[in-house]
Parts: structure tokens; sequence; C-alpha cells
């Protein structure tokens, strides 16, 4: 038995990007730690966890998983929403990394155990041209890579989502007030067909790519591009149309084979049931982070695999090594695993946060320690203060706000 919590804390930290961590300890001495960072908006989960979470876990039963989430789930009359659910699932992947040190075992064993040798992962190539972009793909092949988002700078355009100034570290939240990007969906349409076929060209029909539209278009220009891009096989167009309006999915799966990925932004399995039970979508992105924990997002991906729905959980850098090592657990053990996103954190981040997962071979392993194989040096990450840092905004040529 692990007993009861004593001590919650929360530790803001910037070692390279801003990360919210919540650590557990119960009065047996055991640790649990959980993911709370919530990009741009990082001190809002910060303050709900210390105001209004911390004070309800002290002397609660850590064994007590499902019932801790209920209580903070139902507990909560406003309910639902990123900064909520971050927090829950802070609390509840803790508890699972304390389960898991109490049981000696790694939390995908308690999951019922391994589904596979190891969670396949996906890199981000990307480059202002499309010869960067080719030369990109070709050093995530080289590395063992057998998955690769794609994307490129649009000719006319400034700036361009997943475009950045340092391609292996990648951080889009870049200055304390919104900088401001313009975007031309015409540009990006006319452009994007020929980026992917030069790079199915280049590397032939086993390599599997991916690409992202970041919420841009509406549903029948989603539905143009899926169809212009059949014929490079991708494995999934990810977040094609703003997914407040879950019937927009219709039009474009009326249109188009491209497979579909959704969910980085969801936070409950309400956000994306329609989705799942008529099928319009091909993989769920719902993250441990943004999604309630290990215990909400393994009923998300149950759902999901009723309905031939696979997962492929975010996984960039603004989820911290918690966040990461969580996801792989579930990646290991679910049957319906589809593909892991993994962008690699700085050495600093890594250095804050060690930890026992493993990248070989176009795969990852979460590591056999006990609970989630993850530490975090508290005296390290005092050295790197929170420092304010916001995702940019978008606009149209023309000055119109659009999605970003």
């Amino acid at each position: 038995m692990a007993g009861r919590i004593v001590d919650a804390r929360v530790v803001v930290t910037c070692p390279g990007r801003n990360f919210v961590t919540l650590r557990l300890e119960t009065e047996d001495g055991i640790t649990g730690l959980g993911d709370a960072t919530l990009n741009g908006r990082e001190l809002a989960v910060a303050a709900y966890l210390t105001e209004h979470v911390v004070p309800t876990l002290i002397g609660r039963d850590s064994a007590r998983i499902e019932d801790t989430w209920q209580y903070l789930y139902r507990g909560a009359y406003w309910r639902r929403g990123p900064v909520t659910m971050s927090a829950i699932a802070a609390v509840d992947t803790a508890l699972w990394d304390i389960k898991g040190k109490t049981a000696g075992l790694p939390v995908y064993q308690l999951l019922g155990g391994r589904s596979r040798d190891g969670v396949t992962v996906y890199g981000h190539a990307n480059g202002e041209t499309v010869e960067d972009v080719l030369g990109e793909v070709a050093r995530y092949v080289d590395l063992g890579y057998r998955a690769v988002r794609v994307q490129a700078g649009i000719p006319g355009l400034t700036t361009t989502y997943g475009v950045g100034r340092d391609r292996l570290f990648y951080e889009p939240a870049d200055a304390a007030i919104p900088s401001e990007a313009t975007w031309s969906t015409e540009r990006y349409l006319a452009h994007v067909p020929t980026v992917l076929a030069r790079v199915r060209q280049e590397f032939g029909p086993e390599l599997r790519l991916l690409h992202d539209a970041h919420h841009r278009l509406t549903p029948i220009e989603a539905a143009r591009l899926g169809r212009a891009l059949e014929p490079f096989a991708l494995t999934w167009l990810e977040d094609p149309v703003p997914a407040e309006l879950q019937e927009g999915f219709r039009l474009i799966r009326q249109h188009t084979t491209t497979p579909l990925a959704v969910g980085e932004v969801f936070n409950t399995v309400w956000d994306c049931h329609r989705l799942i039970t008529e099928q319009l979508i091909d993989y769920v992105r719902t993250t441990v982070v943004h999604a309630g924990g290990i215990t909400h997002l393994r009923r998300i991906l149950d759902l999901a695999a009723l309905h031939q729905v696979r997962s492929g959980s975010h996984g960039a850098t603004d989820l911290s090594p918690v966040c990461m090592a969580a996801a792989l657990h579930v990646d290991l053990a679910v049957p319906n695993f589809g593909l892991q996103e993994y962008m690699r954190h700085t050495e600093a981040t890594d250095a804050v946060f060690p930890h026992s997962y493993r990248f070989a071979d176009g795969q990852l392993h979460p590591g056999d320690e006990p609970g989630l194989g993850v530490d975090l040096d508290e005296e390290l990450a005092a050295r790197y203060p929170y420092r304010p840092a916001s995702l940019p905004v978008n606009r149209l040529e023309d000055g119109t706000m659009h999605d970003w």
C-alpha cells in the first residue's frame, strides 16, 4: 500500500520552454509525477492546481485513482476545458506513477502489459524550400525513422506553421505577447501537393508520410486537399479543419479517402465522440496531459477501438518528458495504437527530467522502471525560472483574423 497523500506541490520550470509539473508524495515516501503543461497558458493550470486541487489531495488515499478522477471531474461544477482537464491529468498521471512504484512494475504492465515490442514514432521534417524538406526527410530516414511529418514553407508567405529556425527543437511559442503571422489558403493549397509529390518520388512507397493543416481549412477546402494528396498515400492529414463542428468531417469524408487525424486540442471523450462513432476520422490525437490523464485517455482509446479508429497522440515539445513517458506506456498497451508523435527535448530539459524511455530503430520504449520511469531534478529545475511565451496568432493577407 502506498498510503495517503501527505504532500503535493507544483513546480514550474523553463529549461528551454515552460513546463508545469505536479509532484505528489505519500506517507510511505513514494512520489509520483504528473505533467500539467498547457502551452502559452501554463500559469493558469499552475494556479488551478495550487489554489483549488492541491488542498483537496492531502489525506486522500493514493490508490483510489478512479475515485480521485471522478472527484476532480464531477466535483468541479464548471467541467471540462483545457485548464481543468490538464490539472486533472497531472493528478491522475502522478497517481499511476505512484501505483506502479508501489507494485514494482512499469505502468504499462498495470494497463494489461505489452501489445507490441515498441512504439513507432514519427519525426518532423520541415524546411523553407522543397530541397530543404528533402534533406530533412533524408536525415530522419538515416536516424531510423519509419514515419515523417512533412511541412514546408509557402512561397509568398514570410512564415509557415511547422517551419522554425531550429528544425530539431521547433517551438512555436516565441514571444511574451503573441506574434502575428500571415496566411493564404490559396497559396497553401497550390503548393503543398507539389511538396509531397517530390517527397514520395524521392523516398518511395514504404516511408509513412504525414502532413498537418493545423485547423486552417474549411471542410470543402480540406476535401479538395485530401483528394489532391491521394496519389501520395499519406498515413494521415492532420487537423484539416477546426474541430468544434464535428459534423464538418462528414463533408470531408464524402470527397476523399486520405486518412484523417485530429484531437490534440480535445479535452474529453465528448469532443470526439461523434467523430469516432461515425468513423469520420482514422486517428484520434488526444494526449495524456490535455485529455484528463491516463485514465480518461484510455477511455477515449477504448471507444476508438470499437470503431476501427487508432491512436496518434500529440507529442510535441510542449509535453514534458513526464507526459511523453505516460503516453508511451499507454501506446505500448492499447490494442489500437497507430503512431506516436515524437519531438526531441533539449539537453537541458532531459537533464531536469531524467527518464528511462529510449529511441532505437524508429521506435520508443518506455523502459521497465517501476512507475513512469521519469524523475524531476527540482534543484536543477529551480535554475530555469518561468519565462512568458505565447503561441502566435494568424491573419489572412487582408488582415482578417484566422485560425492559427
